[in-house]
């Protein structure tokens, strides 16, 4: 029964987010919640809740101080450099931002934390997507696929989680799993060319001075007046792409613009970026100090000196003094990134509702023992298969602590009994990494659909077929390699 009712409440709470019936947050709280008392526990769910708060505390600390840090570092101009190298790459052409997209959070992802990676990568994309009216679940898809694949590095956390959980070295896991992995990248990046080219083909290869030209004469007309000629406006209101002319992207031949010289097209990638080249909150002679911070603090996290939430609480703190040192300065800055602290750190005491019933009341060890129990008594011989197969909905519909510390050793014995070794039934289970990060139980994606003003099911519905699609190209390259 109690599998049956985890089974349940996970599909109810999917499908009242993906057709928005519900907000995540209250679909987060008020299911488990039901449910809770449909077990019969319903006494118990204050102890199941403060259990998952206290899980998830240290979680949403870091969050909260991880957005002050880099709220800052962005409001003093840390990344405006990757932004404009981003801008020389992409230009206008939607098909090199989606890749530009899926190439940042690849890179940004080194840093183990996928937080800080969805942070930077959308505070640098979503002014050129809002620009050119892309998709903005894209760009989440994109990043979230690019960071779950990076995110099996060993100081990533699923990783050290199956070593420790099945007595192993990290680097004996990873190590072999290298080739598998990146193909899942190159698959990544395939698939970016793919939605570029998609998102080309809908709005039209643009350069620069078009875009810029059509910003500006939109500004000029009301929306929705239909506008004039020369605008490109609709009847909708909304300002049309236009090819074009024989160019392509990022070139100095926009329409009606007669051409410019190296220095013009310049000025126009200052005003493309979407970040204010002369806001007030730049601290150009500080760039160094606040570059040197961030990546001592990144070298601290991934060398583990500190707990993560103690080194982003001491990062802001310092961070917020150094650069602003009057605190009516502070105040403007914390109330400037109070949206997305109070969005993001409400979702993550919500999801330990969640988690809290799930585990209290025993769903998930119910449903991690099903589904042990159904794989048939013929495949005990492929059982590193079926992890890595299993992976899939089992790291999507539990945490990474709940599947690598409670189900994999489980599976693990299994696979023993048939002479699997422990190592393959390891690196099995990394493959499910790309659509474990859109999980409605990962802090960090709260984050990357909060900062780019994407609804969670839209985000959902978009990104599970290609993150699912992504899971399974790894596994196949790991039974082709012979790692799996």
């Amino acid at each position: 029964m109690l599998t049956i009712l985890g089974f349940a409440m996970i599909a109810t709470f999917l499908v009242l987010i993906m057709m928005k019936k519900m907000s995540p947050i209250a679909a987060l709280v008020l299911i488990p919640a039901l449910f809770c008392v449909f077990v019969g526990k319903g006494a118990h769910l204050g102890d199941y809740v403060l259990d998952g708060v206290t899980d998830l505390a240290p979680t949403a600390a870091m969050l909260m101080f991880a957005i002050v840090y880099f709220g800052v570092m962005i409001d003093v101009g840390l990344f405006d450099p990757i932004v404009r190298g981003i801008l020389k790459f992409c230009k206008a052409d939607p098909m090199r931002i989606v890749v530009g997209t899926a190439l940042l959070a690849a890179i940004v992802s080194l840093d183990g934390d996928g937080s800080t990676t969805f942070m930077i990568t959308v505070s640098a994309m979503y002014p050129l997507y809002k620009r050119l009216k892309m998709s903005l679940v894209v760009m989440t898809g994109v990043a979230a696929m690019a960071n779950g694949v990076m995110n099996t590095l060993p100081w990533g956390g699923p990783t050290a989680r199956a070593a420790t959980a099945l007595k192993l070295d990290a680097s004996e896991i990873f190590v072999p799993m290298i080739p598998a992995l990146l193909v899942g990248l190159l698959f990544v990046f395939g698939l970016s060319y793919v939605l570029g080219v998609r998102e080309r083909r809908r709005l039209g290869m643009l350069t620069l001075d078009e875009v810029l030209e059509e910003e500006k004469e939109s500004e000029t007309v009301l929306v929705g007046s239909g506008g004039s000629g020369d605008s490109g406006d609709s009847g909708d209101g909304k300002v049309s792409m236009r090819k074009g002319g024989g160019s392509g992207a990022g070139t100095d031949a926009g329409a009606g613009s007669g051409g410019g010289a190296d220095a013009e097209d310049d000025s126009e990638d200052d005003s493309f970026q979407g970040l204010d080249p002369n806001r007030a909150t730049l601290r150009p002679r500080l760039y160094w100090f606040n570059a040197l911070l961030t990546v001592a603090l990144l070298t601290a996290m991934i060398m583990e000196w500190l707990p993560i939430p103690v080194l982003f609480l001491l990062g802001a703190a310092l961070a917020l003094t150094v650069n602003f040192p009057h605190i009516p300065d502070q105040k403007a800055r914390l109330a400037a990134h109070a949206d997305n602290v109070l969005n993001v750190s409400g979702m993550v005491f919500a999801a330990a509702v969640f988690t809290g019933v799930l585990q209290g009341t025993g769903m998930v060890d119910n449903m991690a023992k099903w589904m042990v129990d159904v794989i048939p008594a013929g495949m005990g011989p492929h059982m590193a298969v079926v992890t890595g197969v299993l992976s899939l909905p089992l790291t999507y519909f539990m945490s990474n602590d709940g599947f690598y510390f409670g189900v994999l050793p489980v599976l693990a014995e299994a696979g023993a009994a048939h002479g699997v070794s422990p190592v393959e039934m390891a690196r099995a289970s990394l493959v499910g990494q790309p659509l474990h990060m859109s999980s409605p139980l990962v802090p960090a994606v709260y984050v990357l659909v909060g900062m780019a003003k994407v609804e969670f099911g839209d985000h959902t519905k978009f990104v599970v077929k290609w993150a699912a699609l992504t899971c399974l190209v790894i596994l196949g390259a790991g039974i082709l390699f012979g790692i799996i």
